[in-house]
């Protein structure tokens, strides 16, 4: 996996902040790690366990610390807090730092930025930015499509059927994310998102007539750029001396970046209708996840009715 960064110029641009150094160029400013800081023990003079390549963010408790210095101490705080080479500083809730700290910050060549949001709430919001921005991604052959709210990555070799299964289920309402190539990035623990190569997006491949525009031929309502990886189901040859779950009672898993996500093998025959097998299974996952296995329920039932004969 390459390295992952935000350059400063897209960070200004997605989080609409105000730039405040704008003689500062941000397209060679790169950030790498989806956290901040808030650096109210560093503007007390205490450097050690600095996490300084953060973006660091400063709030009306900050500011305002600052302010009841003396100009001279201010001066020295704040520019012993900025020569450690931090990425940027933004300041929140509106707040104007002085032109001092600004002249601070020119030294240092530091980008400053401004926000009208409140601390908390622009903290949460840059935090899940970066983190879906610099998750780590990997690419693997597959197809990604929404079904029923559910996001269903189809994998199997080439040529067994994925993309014509991926367009009967456009055509049964559903939406597809990506055809081919699925870039799947880690948001999280438990969080696998997947989308398309942005030079690929919207488009299938379809054996004996060629690339054809989803997007074109069925509508924007029929497309989206991204979705949770909730259910892999992988398609194969079948194979009769391979011995199938037919109850589905223990749940199978594949993995990806470490994440683990439910997979069903399916195998393929003539006359299978895979998108309504499709379809089933992402219905029945969802079920699953509201609290109610249908194998589970049948096993309950069979147990009872034998301790009925027993007890009989």
């Amino acid at each position: 996996m390459a390295a992952k960064y935000i350059t400063l110029e897209k960070l200004e641009k997605e989080m609409d902040l105000k730039s405040l150094t704008p003689e500062i160029d941000l397209e060679e400013r790169k950030i790498s790690i989806p956290e901040i800081n808030r650096p109210a023990l560093q503007l007390t003079g205490y450097f050690e366990h600095f996490a300084n390549e953060r973006v660091q963010i400063i709030g009306v408790v900050e500011l305002s610390y600052l302010n009841r210095m003396e100009l001279e101490k201010r001066k020295q705080a704040f520019e012993a807090f900025v020569s450690k080479g931090v990425p940027c500083i933004i300041f929140t809730t509106s707040e104007q730092p002085g032109d001092e700290l600004i002249e601070i910050c020119r030294k240092y060549n530091t980008p400053v930025f401004g926000t009208d949001k409140t601390t908390s709430a622009f903290t949460a919001e840059i935090i899940r930015w970066m983190n879906v921005q610099l998750a780590p991604t990997i690419s693997i052959h597959g197809v990604l499509v929404d079904v029923y709210g559910e996001g269903v990555l189809i994998m199997g070799e080439s040529g067994i059927g994925k993309s014509e299964a991926a367009l009967e289920l456009i055509k049964r309402g559903h939406r597809l994310i990506t055809d081919d190539v699925v870039q799947i990035s880690r948001v999280d623990d438990v969080t696998l998102v997947g989308t398309s190569p942005d030079i690929t997006r919207h488009f299938i491949e379809l054996r004996g007539i060629g690339i054809i525009d989803v997007k074109t031929l069925f509508g924007v309502e029929s497309v989206e750029n991204t979705h949770s990886i909730d259910l892999v189901i992988k398609l194969e040859e079948w194979n009769k001396d391979k011995m199938y779950d037919r109850l589905g009672l223990e749940e199978e898993y594949t993995e990806f970046l470490g994440n683990k996500v439910v997979c069903h093998s399916l195998p393929i025959r003539p006359g299978r209708n895979l998108a309504v097998i499709v379809e089933t299974a992402a219905v029945n996952h969802r079920q699953k996840k509201m609290g109610y296995n249908a194998a589970q329920e049948l096993y309950k039932r069979v147990q009872e009715n034998l301790a009925r004969k027993r007890g009989g």
